[in-house]
């Protein structure tokens, strides 16, 4: 795409959302069997172009494991579009409601209808499953969509969409790739729904740009998502599960755990746990086959100089896994890291990481834990590793963020039937499950009359029958 002349002009991405939406209304609601072709041709073009995706992922990224690829992005796609195909008729299916008492005769229902033209705005970090899983959703809800992929992924961008133009028409389906100029054109179209997946900064951009059209969105946002250990639960357990969470894409995720809330008493035994943790995800340190890069040089320096920060303002900073000497990585690697003796006054406390860095905050007693949490804004995730029990309870019912994944990390986003969003500045509305259906479907009431109404009643002229009915109904005992 020519980014000037989209600028310039204010024409191309405008006639694209022209040919879809006048595709939608002369076609109407696509049937069941045809979604259910259209997820399986998905899937199939994406199994088909597995390689491809992992080398230019690889290529974006400057160094990502083939297996990440395809365990953090090609399985959840295909399990995702597989759960959608499998629940798609159950999602149509209309609804019946109650019906009031005067008009008993009546029929009401609700009906799930397509919006018409959903705009996706992917971010860098899972280029492919993020772009595409929303992409399955509106399918699924009988959609048409314009995808923006992010510009710092590349390769992935311009592979997407060629494959997305080898199964869809683009009257169906439309890749647009630009950089951040085109990103905010696209933000600001009259889409019938926009869904965007990014930092919390850019949401609010993003939201800015489609009030105008009062385009309703769904914001997958981010924020600083805790893990709080329970005082006595094995370490060894905790620290395995937050090593995986936390180092997952070299901590590039948005649900990563962000920051680890551990009793103040076991802070150094936390440390060696998750050293050793570390060392068996990853026994090469950043030169492991399985390592992820930083995605740019911008992104490296801002973590770089996170623990800088940290550093002068009197934390504890210790490469886990290893030592300093370890192996050095591939270009723009940074060493799983973790930060002690963290405070509210450093930089690592007050932005969200994105990063392969831990801090480690020490509490006293599971409420001191609870009102650090929500002190701060609502996260996107939480996680708790502990014991069935009290705190345990009063973890999920004083807390409040996107998702919960007890005695683990990331779980959650992997459970399809579980809507995934988040929470005031973590986001707002969700997809996956049924909620994603429909955020991406209107829910049409209809009431259809009976040939005999009790409403017809209550019509003018009023009078003493009126009256009589009236009291009946307003003054009947209510349990």
């Amino acid at each position: 795409m020519d980014t000037t002349d989209t600028i310039r002009t204010g024409g191309r991405l405008e006639d694209i959302l022209a040919l879809q939406r006048a595709a939608f209304l002369r076609d109407g609601p696509p049937a069941l069997d045809r979604r259910r072709a259209d997820l399986k041709a998905l899937r199939a073009a994406m199994l088909a172009g597995r390689s491809e995706i992992e080398n230019a992922l690889n290529a974006d990224f400057g160094h990502r494991s083939r297996h990440e690829t395809a365990i953090m992005e090609i399985f959840p796609l295909a399990a995702g579009i597989d759960y959608l195909r499998r629940n798609l008729r159950r999602f149509m299916r209309p609804s019946r409601r109650h019906v009031a008492l005067t008009m008993r005769f009546g029929r009401a229902r609700v009906e799930y209808q397509p919006l018409g033209v959903i705009g996706i705005m992917a971010p860098w970090n899972y280029p492919l499953q993020l772009a595409l899983m929303p992409l399955a959703t509106a399918i699924a809800a009988g959609n048409r969509a314009m995808v923006k992929p992010s510009e710092f992924t590349p390769a992935t961008g311009e592979l997407m969409s060629r494959l997305l133009a080898d199964v869809f028409p683009r009257e169906q389906v439309a890749v647009i790739t630009g950089d951040a100029d085109v990103g905010a054109a696209f933000s600001a179209l009259p889409f019938d729904h926009l869904l965007f997946t990014g930092s919390t900064p850019v949401g609010r951009k993003v939201m800015r740009a489609a009030s105008d059209n009062l385009v309703p969105v769904t914001l997958e946002l981010g924020g600083k998502s805790p893990v709080i250990v329970a005082k006595g639960h094995p370490l060894d357990h905790a620290a395995a599960g937050i090593a995986y969470g936390k180092l997952a894409n070299a901590g590039q995720t948005c649900i990563a755990p962000d920051y680890a809330l551990v009793d103040e008493g076991e802070i150094n035994a936390f440390a060696v746990a998750f050293d050793k943790a570390v060392a068996a995800l990853y026994p090469e340190g950043p030169a492991s086959p399985d390592y992820t890069a930083i995605i740019n040089d911008h992104h490296h320096a801002r973590l770089s100089a996170l623990i800088a920060d940290a550093r002068e303002k009197g934390a504890q900073i210790r490469t886990a896994g290893g030592n300093a000497e370890q192996a050095a990585g591939p270009a723009r690697t940074l060493a799983p890291t973790l930060v002690l003796n963290a405070t509210d006054d450093m930089r690592i406390m007050q932005e969200e990481i994105f990063g392969p860095v831990l801090p480690v905050v020490g509490y006293r007693g599971i409420d001191a834990a609870i009102g650090y949490v929500n002190a701060r804004a609502r996260p996107l995730a939480l996680y708790y590793f502990g014991h069935d029990g009290e705190d345990r309870t009063r973890v999920l019912t004083r807390t409040t963020s996107g998702n919960v994944t007890v005695n683990g990390t990331l779980l959650h986003i992997a459970q399809d039937d579980l809507p995934f969003g988040g929470v005031g500045a973590s986001g707002m509305g969700a997809y996956h499950g049924i909620e994603g259906f429909r955020s991406m479907s209107h829910a049409k009431g209809i009431f259809e009359q009976g040939r005999w109404s009790g409403a017809a009643l209550l019509r003018p002229p009023f009078g003493a029958l009126t009256d009589r009915i009236l009291d009946m109904v307003l003054l009947r005992q209510r349990d």
